[in-house]
């Protein structure tokens, strides 16, 4: 290899693209970012999906045998159940309301596969199906979204995201669409951009964030193909959110209740998304 004259090192200089120290720095920050909206396109492409059903909800929801499980393990270690600790009485609080909210889990997987299997029903000719269940990735609501999807035979998405706490990609879903984000604006395009329809189950901030954004785009015409907007379990959502009150502030319109549903059962849920997606897109 042959150096520049003026060269006074035996090392040729590393190219840009390749220098990791610059990548990581806030200087490349665009070229990230461009990155992130850029690779998971190519691998939808790959995988033939273009239209997704997006279901999402708390983290910290787990199977009912499982949240059970873990309530009678906290209440045995108390030991003294009516005088906890501060600290007892925060652990045990969190495994009661996790006992209240384990069937959201299965319910979730149950709607995924009712969904997925119809999606199944309707493959185009190249052999991939209208819509992909897509998640955020982790576990939870998350988790349950995956497995219904797997559970039918289909593949679903997990768009992951870096976190201090709660992280991970679970198993339920295919290598290829498995993703892990950096920035979550980036990872709420990809949620949005493709969505036909939002499932949002109880959770927390999290699932407040893009349920809310979700319908200030619908609201203010930033979405060309309006998903279809689901809240599943009233109990949790009108006890979260008076959206009446909204109204008689005159925060939001009263037609813009109707951009949501709030339902309670899986096949009601399944049967409004199913006559929903084929009145918008013919399929």
């Amino acid at each position: 290899m042959t150096l520049p004259p003026d060269t006074h090192s035996d090392e040729w200089p590393q190219k840009a693209y390749k220098n990791l120290d610059f990548l990581n720095s806030s200087a490349a920050r665009n070229i990230r970012v461009l990155c992130e909206l850029t690779e998971p396109g190519i691998r939808f492409e790959e995988e033939k999906i273009e239209d997704t059903i997006v279901m999402f909800g708390s983290a910290r929801t787990r199977p009912p045998a499982k949240a059970e499980a873990k309530l009678k393990e906290v209440e045995a270690s108390i030991g003294d159940i009516a005088n906890p600790t501060p600290e007892q009485a925060l652990e045990l609080h969190f495994a009661r309301a996790n006992a209240k909210a384990a069937h959201y889990y299965d319910e979730t997987a149950d709607l995924a596969e009712k969904l997925t299997k119809w999606s199944m029903s309707l493959k185009c000719e190249d052999g991939s199906c209208p819509y992909t269940i897509c998640s955020g990735g982790g576990p939870g609501i998350m988790e349950a979204a995956n497995v219904g999807a797997e559970r039918a035979g289909g593949k679903s998405i997990g768009l992951g995201i870096s976190l201090p706490f709660e992280q991970g990609v679970n198993e339920s879903i295919p290598h290829a669409l498995k993703f892990e984000f950096h920035y979550f604006f980036v990872r709420k395009f990809w949620f949005v951009s493709m969505a036909r329809a939002l499932i949002a189950f109880p959770g927390g901030f999290g699932t407040m964030d893009e349920l809310f954004e979700t319908l200030t785009l619908v609201q203010t015409d930033k979405i060309k193909d309006k998903p279809l907007i689901v809240l599943y379990g009233s109990e949790f959502w009108n006890s979260v959110f008076n959206f009446d009150a909204l109204v008689e502030w005159g925060t939001i319109s009263p037609a813009d209740k109707d951009l949501f549903k709030i339902i309670d059962d899986v096949d009601e849920a399944a049967d409004y998304i199913i006559r929903g997606l084929k009145e918008r897109y013919n399929r």
